[in-house]
């Protein structure tokens, strides 16, 4: 082989060797072009993904702050009356003359809280002699509600008169039980009558239980013939029960300005919780106020000095 014809291979070499790495660096800068659009493709679709995200913990946000504004808790009504008179001062000196013609000194009952929970009671007994005697026995219990978040004192006062209802009807060992309601007493009214056998004699039992506004009215009375005296008229004690019903109501009324030219408050007493006022629950309360008048019978000695 010439010497000009191995300068010319090695010429044709040296170009080959130059258009393969041309060629080599085109075919990388086309790759590095193509694999760009790819890359923004996938950071688009990150970016878009997380924009959902953010609005979906926006909308959350922002419907559970409107869930919040909507459920805020309701207005309850206070209630009407904040006061109760002296419980034994809510009958005149000419009813309890009437329902209990020799009876003692009122008796109030024990009571951690007045303002809410009060009563009194007044034992008669009328000794004639060798006919016997004439036993009677009356108690006015008063119970103011509160409102509380719950409940108005009105719906609580409610419930509890319907307790003290069931109560009286439900007295074990009573007899001749009559309901009827009572008009012109409260907003509310109903009188329970019954007849209960004890070793004294036949006692015959009045309750009657009125509401007004937020305080419950509870009378009970009572009336036996011991020792051979006659058993008193039920219906005569009915109306001289009911006529002292409506006393004591209208001594809540006046208590808290009411039939004296002042009006009703509206407002719940300072500086007391809004609390239902009963340290006792209803139903243990009416079984006592309908159970515990006939026990206050006079005792053994009584009857025998009469």
């Amino acid at each position: 082989m010439s010497e000009g014809t191995m300068q010319r291979r090695a010429q044709r070499d040296d170009q080959r060797d130059q258009r393969t790495k041309r060629a080599g660096g085109l075919n990388r800068l086309l790759a590095a072009g193509a694999a760009l659009p790819l890359m923004l493709i996938v950071a688009g679709c990150s970016s878009d993904s997380g924009s959902g995200d953010d609005a979906q913990k926006t909308g959350a946000s922002s419907g559970a702050e409107a869930g919040e504004t909507v459920s805020a808790a309701p207005t309850v009504q206070a209630a009407a009356y904040t006061s109760l008179p002296e419980p034994c001062a809510v009958l005149s000196g000419k009813t309890l003359t009437e329902l209990v013609p020799k009876g003692t000194k009122g008796k109030k009952g024990a009571s951690s809280d007045t303002a809410t929970r009060s009563s009194c009671s007044w034992s008669s007994l009328d000794n004639n002699g060798v006919k016997g005697s004439q036993f009677r026995w009356l108690n006015v219990s008063l119970l103011r509600f509160e409102s509380d978040t719950a409940a108005s004192g009105d719906q609580q006062a409610q419930e509890y008169y319907a307790k003290q209802v069931e109560g009286a009807k439900a007295v074990s060992g009573a007899a001749n039980t009559r309901t009827q309601a009572l008009a012109g007493t409260g907003d509310q009214a109903t009188t329970v009558r019954y007849d209960l056998k004890k070793k004294e004699g036949t006692f015959k039992q009045q309750t009657v239980v009125a509401r007004v506004e937020n305080v419950v009215v509870t009378v009970d009375y009572n009336g036996a013939g011991l020792a051979g005296e006659k058993t008193p008229n039920a219906d005569t004690l009915t109306k001289a029960a009911e006529k002292a019903a409506k006393e004591a109501v209208a001594s809540v009324r006046s208590a808290n300005g009411e039939g004296t030219g002042g009006t009703s408050s509206t407002t719940p007493s300072p500086g007391k919780s809004a609390t239902a006022s009963p340290s006792a629950s209803p139903s243990a309360s009416a079984s006592a106020s309908a159970s515990g008048s006939p026990s206050a019978s006079p005792s053994a000695s009584a009857v025998k000095k009469s």
